[in-house]
């Protein structure tokens, strides 16, 4: 028999698409500033990709393992939770490039950098020219253009092209510097010169609170499933609706936006003044109907990286080898593995004492068709990597595999068209905002910062028309 079901509206100030870290947070500083909010979620759970699990004595996550305290936002929402704040110990801040097979030292000043052997000599030698070589004139040049014609192919290869993998699991040849490392683009476009930009902002006076942005590592006291759940908390779990289907979004001839949705079997409608998606791309097509293929073709032209994650760990293991944040993995060594992160070396609560917890990253936009690998095949790669790489032996007693399809958007050529189209939708259709990774970045930091902004102006704009 067929369910009965009935309707219930409800009118509020602002309807949130996801239970992600950006909506959580943009709830989380609306309530704060006395709006009414409420947040639809397609899952269980909060927390999006943010997912902490934990299992015989270790905690491990299935998506971001830490973050950096790069903005003021994180910096000021961490310290709404000091009970939580874990910072990673600072003995295992270094970061190792693999080479040859075997890992080293990412050079973290002058005299590491003239010793290491990741960088040819040629390049060095070139790293003394840096300020003197002109500016870039295109403003879609890729990153790997422009390292190598600021830096050279060593630098390319064995700096960029692994941290680009475990940044964006993605391709420095495809990313535009300008989307994906914004910072990295204003010192050239800015100062002429990669070092004379980080010598000139040394100089510079500094913006307010910019003393907060210490660039550390973080993540939370038992993993970063504990700060969106505090967050939920403060939010307040009535107004967190999980487990919602078929949710789309309508404008509304009175200028309110109404979200229609189930749950339990029950329709419900959803009235607010304004609404904030921070869904994936591919999500917005169903989300929003009353959008054409041709308004939506920019922002879902948006590609995504497809990464596995393993979490791998075992008792009385001890890696005084890889006492390390991780090992990055340039592509051309290994076309597979992205990198090995040791998140117990990090935060000494993530594995039972002596013990070891690893968390690796396979596939990206290296290897995209890893996604829909077999289990066994999967163990398989990570097993001998393992012992090639680490000389590690033996069966783990933690192995769990998530698959991630839609991992990590990648901003691309495409880039400017998007955030182009996702500015003149929401000009023609005040209320809607159009948020989450699709656009200002990927990272926690940008995500908090992002939603923080957004919450703020949307209060001013409530407050000015109330």
């Amino acid at each position: 028999m067929q369910r009965m079901t009935r309707e219930k509206i409800e009118q509020v100030d602002i309807i949130i698409i996801g239970a992600g870290l950006t909506g959580l947070t943009a709830a989380y500083h609306l309530k704060e500033l006395g709006l009414k909010v409420q947040i639809l979620e397609c899952s269980k759970h909060v927390g999006g990709a943010i997912q902490t699990f934990h299992q015989g004595g270790f905690t491990f996550e299935s998506g971001p393992n830490t973050g950096v305290v790069g903005s003021v936002e994180m910096a000021e929402l961490l310290g709404q939770v000091p009970d939580l704040r874990l910072i990673a110990d600072p003995s295992a801040k270094k970061r190792l490039i693999l080479k040859n097979g075997q890992f080293y030292p990412l050079p973290s000043g002058a005299k590491s950098g003239i010793k290491t052997p990741l960088v040819s000599l040629k390049d060095k030698f070139r790293l003394l020219l840096e300020p003197f070589r002109k500016p870039g004139t295109d403003p879609n040049e890729s990153l790997a253009s422009l390292v190598e014609r600021r830096l050279g192919k060593s630098y390319l290869k064995y700096a960029v092209d692994p941290f680009i993998g475990g940044i964006y699991a993605g391709d420095p040849r495809l990313l535009v510097t300008r989307y994906a490392l914004p910072k990295l683009y204003a010192l050239e476009q800015n100062y002429g010169s990669f070092i004379r930009g980080a010598i000139a902002k040394r100089k510079e006076p500094k913006a307010p609170k910019a003393e907060l942005i210490t660039r550390e590592v973080f993540s939370t006291r038992g993993g970063l499933g504990a700060l969106t759940d505090r967050l939920a908390d403060l939010i307040g779990r009535a107004n967190i609706h999980l487990g919602v289907s078929d949710c789309s979004i309508t404008p509304l001839s009175d200028g309110n936006w109404e979200a229609s949705y189930t749950q339990t079997g029950i329709s419900y409608q959803l009235r607010g003044k304004h609404i904030i998606t921070t869904c994936a791309a591919p999500q917005l097509r169903s989300l929003l109907p009353f959008l054409s293929e041709v308004d939506l073709a920019p922002i879902l032209s948006l590609r995504y990286a497809p990464v596995i994650q393993v979490s791998w760990g075992k008792e009385g293991l001890s890696l005084p080898h890889f006492h390390a944040f991780g090992g990055l993995v340039p592509s051309l060594e290994d076309k597979q593995l992205l990198g090995i992160l040791n998140p117990s070396a990090c935060f000494p609560d993530r594995a039972p004492k002596g013990g070891t917890l690893l968390s690796i990253f396979l596939g990206g936009m290296r290897r995209p068709d890893l996604i829909d690998a077999s289990d066994e095949e999967i163990k398989q790669i990570v097993s001998d990597r393992l012992r090639r790489l680490l000389r590690i032996e033996g069966n783990p007693d933690l192995l769990r595999i998530f698959r991630h399809r839609y991992a990590i958007p990648q901003y691309e050529a495409s880039s400017e068209a998007r955030i182009a189209q996702i500015a003149q939708l929401e000009a023609r259709y005040p209320g809607l905002h159009l948020a989450g990774a699709i656009r200002d970045g990927i990272g926690m930091s940008d995500r908090v910062q992002q939603a923080t902004l957004m919450a703020h102006e949307l209060a001013k704009a409530l407050s000015n028309h109330g």
